[in-house]
């Protein structure tokens, strides 16, 4: 069972940064693809960023030159670091990891842009 731990969601004003974490109980060279997903409130779960287990990363259109996807191969963690932010990036986001045979989730963590 691979466990999953996000951290550093919060209240921010627009315009702030944020940086998430996600700490995973499993080597993370063992992880195909990890990330993030966000659902706001009566939306449906969608995708922020990904990175390959080679580094090719992905974002979503709406995110993209504000938010950078990073890991730390030693720590078997993985990052998302959020500046920019607006009050449309309010959402509990959850960080993701898809091995070969299944995909776990975190639980979540809320991370609210207001003034």
């Amino acid at each position: 069972q691979v466990q999953l731990v996000e951290s550093g969601g919060g209240l921010v004003q627009p315009g702030g940064s944020l940086r998430l974490s996600c700490a995973a109980s499993v080597n993370i060279f063992s992880i195909n693809t990890m990330g993030w997903y966000r659902q706001a409130p009566g939306k449906e779960r969608e995708l922020v960023a990904t990175i390959t287990r080679g580094g090719t990363t992905n974002y979503a259109d709406s995110v993209k030159g504000r938010f950078t996807i990073s890991r730390d191969n030693a720590e078997t963690t993985w990052y998302l670091q959020m500046n920019s932010l607006k009050p449309e990036d309010t959402a509990v986001y959850y960080c993701y990891a898809a091995l070969t045979v299944y995909n776990y989730w975190g639980r979540g963590t809320q991370v609210t842009v207001s003034s």
